[in-house]
């Protein structure tokens, strides 16, 4: 069972995390849409796995000191995090935003915590011919069209969902304009690092993503020094949602294969 924890990080941040499972530690990074996104991941790696899942700063309500701007600000949070617990051996996973994090954190990882390195599709890189969509003045049936395979299905109607939920996606939103940028997205500087990452890296890409399309993923697959992309068919940006089977049997793959 999972449990919740607020750990102290600097005097003006504690990250709200959740723990689960035992083994070898894994971290899960959420995108813009917050932890709730990626609970299907820390189920799967929690079944073998220490697996931890933080809120960002700022998401669902936590506190984001003012100094806190930038994704590289959170990626360094993150790897202080696992220095301060002494956890080595680290496979970190991150979706969308959390993906264009952990690249971050495996830039800065010169203490080699980091053995392996999971994107699923990750923002984060500027790839020429290939933008990154600008969902900032879109609603959340216009982001559903791009975002899923299957839009119908994954779009609740505007009065389904409640106000106080749809307050929470909007502060939600705020937080990533602050660190991410609208509409850039990316860290110019990123791909230019890749190259260093030891880790191998695996890039998991919902063929249907017109947020980030399966073509960015394999400009940002090949910017790592071992970097490989599985296309995962019937999926848009969160493939482990839309098709978590198949996601989860590539991630347990590359698992097998790399003793990641």
């Amino acid at each position: 069972m999972a449990t919740d924890h607020t750990v102290p990080l600097y005097e003006d941040l504690s990250l709200t995390l959740s723990e689960t499972g035992t083994g070898r530690p894994a971290l899960v990074l959420h995108g813009g849409g917050g932890r709730t996104t990626v609970a299907g991941i820390t189920a799967h790696l929690s079944r073998t796995r220490r697996t931890f899942t933080p809120v960002h700063p700022g998401w669902d309500g936590t506190h984001r000191p003012p100094w806190l701007t930038g994704i590289d600000d959170l990626a360094l949070a993150y790897l202080h995090f696992l220095h301060d617990h002494g956890l080595r051996d680290v496979l970190v996973v991150g979706s969308s935003l959390g993906g264009w994090t952990a690249a971050e954190m495996a830039v800065r990882d010169t203490a080699g915590v980091i053995s392996g390195l999971v994107l699923i599709n990750a923002v984060g890189v500027h790839v020429d011919n290939e933008p990154i969509r600008d969902i900032s003045a879109l609603d959340a049936r216009g982001i559903a069209e791009y975002a899923w395979h299957d839009a119908q299905r994954f779009s609740p109607a505007p009065a389904d969902v409640p106000a106080d939920e749809l307050a929470r996606r909007q502060a939600n939103m705020a937080t990533l304009r602050v660190l991410a940028g609208t509409p850039s997205m990316y860290d110019p500087k990123l791909r230019h690092r890749l190259g260093r990452v030891q880790p191998p890296t695996l890039l998991l890409w919902g063929e249907s993503d017109r947020i980030v399309t399966p073509a960015y993923g394999a400009a940002y697959a090949e910017a790592f020094a071992d970097g490989r992309l599985d296309v995962i068919p019937r999926a848009g940006h969160l493939p482990h949602i839309e098709q978590p089977a198949a996601t989860f049997a590539a991630l347990d793959s590359y698992l097998a294969e790399t003793n990641a």
